[in-house]
């Protein structure tokens, strides 16, 4: 497996497919050759995947890389959702958002590149207030602003 952030570099969100393309919502489990991961409650189709006759669809579609819907990265991250749901929380700006089919994505790609942390494919991340935070010899701590910190465990 990947780093966190590039889960769905190689997806796309199947809502938007079969909204686009105007098929039924389960459709994608009678295509033998796609395949699929569900985060949470959500279906991504892997790239280059899709039946040939549906192949077309693929230039119009969002591209998802570095992004994670809101819900599965606070929990990635072991924060509260409503981090990424309000923009008066004190982290809201550091983030960037883009929402495709009405489903709010998170982009923690350009988060851990801005602040230059370094996650492995196997790494535990922790975003939490410095208060809360436990720092051990085993892991990487980084300071994203006076109050929030982020500990890497590899």
């Amino acid at each position: 497996m990947s780093a966190l952030y590039s889960t769905l570099d190689k997806h796309w969100l199947w809502k938007e497919i079969y909204t686009k393309l105007d098929l039924s919502s389960p459709a994608y489990s009678y295509w033998n050759d796609t395949r699929h991961i569900k985060l949470n409650r959500y279906v991504f189709i892997e790239k280059d995947t899709l039946p040939a006759k549906y192949a077309h669809i693929q230039e119009d579609l969002t591209d998802l890389s570095g992004y994670l819907p809101t819900q599965y990265a606070a929990t990635q991250l072991g924060i509260d959702s409503h981090v990424f749901g309000y923009k008066k929380m004190r982290l809201y700006h550091q983030f960037e958002y883009t929402f495709v089919n009405g489903i709010k994505f998170v982009n923690l790609k350009r988060f851990f590149l801005e602040n230059g942390i370094k996650v492995g494919k196997s790494s535990y991340v922790h975003l939490s207030r410095l208060d809360d935070m436990i720092i051990t010899p085993d892991c990487r701590f980084y300071r994203i602003d006076d109050t929030y910190g982020v500990i890497v465990y590899d």
